[in-house]
């Protein structure tokens, strides 16, 4: 609901924008508008006003490298609407517009299929010509793999709105300090460990408001209650307010401009206290305690409520889950899982709640079960192809990623995504380091995101062909 809201707020402003301007030539766009539709453009294009951008300030946004696409295809397409609209008069720009596309990130079944065919490149030489030049590229860049997408730029991924962080962890016998981020674009991961920071591990990792929180954990002696937050402009690390009590194998969420933290240990008993960070007042405040004492549980929001699952009570692994309603701070328990599963990873996703891998007393688990809140019901999804515990899990660009954590016999720095449209898990890029005990979360509308992502100079065209196609697969 949220996202639907900030879309909505964009696409307003997008209208106001060229209501309030409609003769302004190219430049039009301040670079705050740019930035909301480079955002939001796969919103923007279904707008009435999208087809009345002139010539000039469509190549502008088609050439943008944080244009935010998950296919490129979503680009040729709109490019195709906007002629379709004026064709007499906008076809002479097929050209132009073209070359902004980034052909040699679509399939050359996409390329034969959709857009050599179509009636205004059948129509235009130099499109026929370009498109074929294209496909034989696709072709021949996969028989040399080391070519950088810098010497192509029709193969060159586009930048990525939001930066999965991996953060902390357990890796080789103690806690560790670092931070990866992934750049879902390239499928890539970028080392930006702050080195002066403690390490740390068992804790929650939070973005709320351009910041990562880090709740709780534990550094091999001390289970804290100190609360950190990491600046991703400076990379600087500063303490802010302590909870009430020490939070180890803690489940933590943003809801509604708070962060959560649910149970975990202190280091002498399992909690079933929770409370919650209102940063504007750099305050924690206890709410309603859980029916249950969970560490190593996981959370997630959705529909304006908090859903807890699993964990550990201090004496077995848990089947059970509830959820918070804010609005009466009441927690309701919901039908148990299929599984006990305690070292779980949960998110919300495909307006669903996915439970997926953890412990279940006897095994590390490759399951995962979604459930259904209009009919309280669990159901069965694709296994991920590793089995896993105390693991990342995050939801970027469409898809549900885990990272990391200990699959039965070690720690492992593999990662798997899954998609619902085909109910199937694929292999990602790995991390640098191994690690277990970690906490992922997603940051969005950083300035300086730049910083966060893989340099496009360097990236391999073997690499980018092939994420290319597997995206088209799972989207």
């Amino acid at each position: 609901a949220a996202k639907n809201e900030v879309h909505i707020k964009y696409v307003l402003q997008f209208k106001l924008l060229l209501t309030n301007s409609p003769s302004l030539p190219s430049g039009l766009f301040s670079p705050t508008a740019a930035t909301q539709t480079n955002s939001n453009f796969e919103q923007v294009v279904l707008e009435e006003e999208f087809l009345h951008l002139t010539v000039e300030e469509l190549t502008d946004i088609l050439d943008r490298e944080d244009l935010n696409v998950q296919l490129e295809t979503t680009v040729y397409e709109a490019l195709t609407k906007w002629i379709s609209h004026v064709p007499v008069q906008r076809k002479q720009h097929l050209t132009a517009l073209l070359s902004k596309v980034r052909l040699g990130l679509m399939t050359s079944d996409y390329l034969k299929d959709h857009v050599l065919s179509s009636e205004l490149v059948e129509a235009n030489s130099e499109c026929l010509s370009m498109i074929s030049n294209a496909i034989l590229d696709i072709h021949d860049l996969g028989s040399r793999p080391f070519i950088s997408a810098l010497y192509h730029p029709l193969a060159r991924p586009r930048l990525p709105h939001s930066i999965l962080l991996a953060i902390g962890g357990w890796s080789g016998g103690e806690p560790t300090n670092d931070i990866e981020a992934y750049d879902c674009r390239a499928n890539r991961w970028v080392n930006v460990t702050n080195n002066l920071e403690c390490p740390r591990a068992y804790y929650g990792a939070a973005f709320l408001n351009g910041y990562v929180y880090s709740v709780g954990g534990f550094d091999g002696v001390e289970h804290f209650n100190s609360v950190r937050r990491f600046d991703l402009t400076t990379r600087a690390w500063n303490e802010v307010a302590p909870m009430h009590s020490r939070r180890s194998y803690v489940s933590v969420t943003v809801l509604n401009g708070f962060i959560y933290a649910l149970g975990g240990y202190d280091g002498h008993v399992r909690l079933s206290s929770a409370e919650r960070y209102q940063p504007e007042l750099n305050l924690w405040s206890l709410i309603a305690p859980m029916h249950e004492q969970r560490s190593d549980a996981s959370c997630t929001t959705l529909n304006n409520r908090i859903y807890i699952c699993g964990g550990l009570n201090g004496n077995e692994c848990l089947q059970t889950a509830e959820y918070y309603n804010p609005e009466s701070n009441q927690w309701t328990m919901i039908s148990p899982m299929n599984s006990r599963r305690s070292g779980i990873g949960v998110i919300a996703y495909a307006d669903h709640v996915f439970a997926v891998g953890g412990f279940d007393g006897n095994n590390y688990l490759r399951t995962a079960e979604a459930y259904n809140p209009h009919t309280n019901t669990w159901n069965l999804v694709f296994s991920m192809l590793t089995p896993r515990s105390n693991f990342g899990i995050e939801v970027i660009d469409e898809r549900l990623f885990v990272v990391g954590g200990f699959n039965g016999f070690t720690t492992t720095s593999d990662v798997e995504y899954y998609t619902a449209l085909t109910n199937e898990w694929y292999e990602a890029c790995d991390m640098d380091i191994f690690r277990t005990d970690l906490s992922c979360c997603v940051m969005s509308g950083l300035s300086n995101l730049t910083e966060y992502t893989f340099p496009r100079d360097f990236l391999p065209l073997e690499d980018v062909l092939k994420l290319a196609m597997e995206s088209a697969e799972s989207t």
